[in-house]
């Protein structure tokens, strides 16, 4: 008996936010491991349709690096990082877009559909959804005498929301690889949490959830942050605290609250339904990062 109270309970708790959160947009940024273990893949998927039956909008943005790799492993084609940006020549774009658009993104689109979903796969050449132009690569510390060229690396120049809240409407769930064009039709690769943080700010959302293979903002034994302010997110960067890899995140995360985002999270994918925990639960299992 006592693990049948122990389930509703559980939808109790989830009531509240089921009640709030109606109606509204979640956008996911989708990485790391939950794209690679198939137990998670299926728990993701899962997740994702059961948010648009109980009647939010989730709009996913996905990363693929890992799959980009292997493919240009098996081409012999030579890939080079510069700050966590892959260095992009129009071979490389080509091989890029063509794991990116034409297979992961399908695969996601199939999973989330075998799960009951209505999920249609778009890239940012759908429609100009992303706007693109040549990412500005400036060393922090070395300034601009340390440039390099990134070549088809791209930052945000505009959204186009009107594409998305179409879909939405329409019950549909958008999954979006992070490839953008400028005006000259030329493509780019864009960093998938820079990506989600601009769809997100553009679409006015309710939250930003960055998913990846990390607890979230952890202090330096390696205690989780559950809820930041923005002052105390700065606090830690100013004491280095908040460096590396999890710098970009948290200020994709700076960025979509101060541009009329609600909440943001940054919670670890490698946890099964990770999404419903961080969502449906008071105490989450990652890091909530609000003004």
């Amino acid at each position: 008996m006592q693990q049948f109270v122990e389930r509703v309970n559980a939808l109790i708790e989830a009531l509240p936010y089921i009640r709030d959160f109606f109606g509204k947009t979640i956008v996911i940024k989708y990485g790391g491991s939950a794209m690679l273990n198939e137990g998670l893949k299926n728990d993701f998927a899962q997740d994702i349709v059961l948010l648009r039956y109980v009647g939010m909008n989730p709009v996913i943005i996905h990363g693929g690096g890992a799959a980009i790799t292997e493919m240009l492993q098996r081409l012999n084609m030579k890939t080079e990082f510069i700050d966590g940006h892959r260095v992009t020549d129009k071979a490389t774009m080509e091989v890029v877009e063509m794991v990116l658009v034409g297979q992961v993104n399908k695969k996601i689109v199939t999973m989330i559909n075998q799960h009951g979903g209505k999920a249609v796969g778009l890239c940012g050449k759908d429609g100009v959804l992303i706007k693109a132009q040549k990412h500005a690569w400036e060393n922090e510390e070395q300034g601009a005498s340390a440039n390099k060229d990134l070549g088809f690396v791209g930052s945000v120049e505009s959204i186009n929301a009107d594409l998305v809240h179409l879909l939405d409407k329409a019950h549909y769930i958008p999954v979006i690889s992070p490839i953008g064009v400028n005006s000259k039709g030329e493509t780019f690769n864009i960093n998938a949490d820079t990506a989600a943080s601009e769809i997100a700010i553009a679409l006015k959302a309710e939250k930003l959830v960055l998913l990846s293979d990390i607890a979230g903002v952890v202090d330096r034994e390696d205690n989780l942050f559950h809820t930041l302010h923005r002052q105390e997110v700065q606090e830690l960067i100013t004491k280095k605290i908040i460096t590396g890899g999890m710098l970009p995140k948290v200020n994709c995360c700076l960025k979509a609250l101060e541009n009329s985002v609600k909440k943001t999270h940054i919670i670890d994918g490698r946890i099964s339904h990770a999404l419903l925990l961080e969502i449906f639960t008071h105490e989450g299992i990652g890091t909530e990062i609000i003004l």
